[in-house]
């Protein structure tokens, strides 16, 4: 898959919060891919619909999880898909979280076994990409993979990717966004989505990387943490801050739109993102 092919921007979204309707609407306001979020199961029976609704926009998974979903499912589930939607499903897949996955022992051990097993059933390299945080399993989904899916992260950890991994490596970064000019309450909605994994070793250990401290980090995360992660304003503002990952190398940016209607906000969002690419 070239990286092109998911535009600038696209959408990451609860896989059980997205309709067939919503992914057509979101196409024709221009954004590139769905991403699939909350670890869809590989043999999900929604792929199909949501695909169907739609013509051009790519479906992703953010992510499925190596200990819930076999790869030989999954390497089904994508020829299946890739046979009646051809090159618009890109399987994305990761370790979960140890804290909450109690055979979750040797996650590097269990991504390599799971990428061995679709080569085996004929999944290409660039249809596939890994949730990756830290450079080793970055450079596994450098050589293994099309690329990284980087969640909960910043610019800065964008630019960092893209020097430890090189130009032709997809980076495509998550982002959360409230498009709210009440720096109040949009950082209490912030806070509220961001402050769980900040008891995940995971993500605390890369916003460590990204430069934050114990005082950013205690939950609910500071001030300085909580506008790092969640952008928010008016859709002017919300545009330029989001592409500031495009700047630091990303290929593509999944804003996930916190609040009660996302797909109002998305409208609000697409012509000013279209202005800045």
């Amino acid at each position: 898959m070239a990286n092109d092919q998911l535009g600038k921007f696209g959408v990451w979204r609860p896989y059980s919060m997205v309709t067939p309707e919503q992914v057509r609407e979101l196409e024709e306001l221009g954004y590139g891919a769905v991403w699939l979020g909350s670890s869809p199961p590989a043999d999900w029976d929604g792929y199909e619909a949501l695909l169907a609704g739609s013509d051009t926009i790519t479906l992703g998974t953010s992510i499925v999880n190596v200990w819930a979903s076999p790869a030989a499912q999954a390497a089904e589930t994508f020829h299946r898909l890739d046979a009646r939607f051809p090159g618009r499903f890109l399987l994305g897949i990761g370790a979960g979280h140890r804290e909450h996955t109690g055979e979750y022992t040797k996650p590097y051990d269990a991504l390599v076994q799971y990428l061995d097993e679709l080569d085996a059933a004929g999944v290409p390299k660039e249809r596939r990409a890994l949730a990756a945080l830290g450079p080793k399993v970055a450079e596994l989904a450098r050589d293994r993979t099309a690329g990284a899916l980087p969640y909960l992260s910043t610019p800065a950890h964008t630019a960092s990717l893209r020097k430890l991994l090189g130009p032709d490596t997809l980076i495509a970064p998550e982002h959360k966004v409230v498009l709210d000019t009440d720096v109040d309450r949009a950082r209490e909605l912030g806070r509220n989505s961001t402050s769980f994994y900040l008891s995940l070793s995971n993500y605390v250990n890369n916003l460590r990387r990204s430069g934050f401290h114990d005082a950013d980090l205690t939950p609910p995360g500071s001030d300085r943490l909580v506008d790092a992660l969640v952008l928010h304003g008016t859709a002017e503002q919300i545009a330029d801050a989001a592409t500031e990952h495009l700047r630091a190398g990303a290929d593509h940016v999944a804003l996930q739109v916190l609040g009660e209607d996302y797909v109002r906000d998305l409208r609000a969002l697409a012509p000013v993102l279209t202005a800045r690419v």
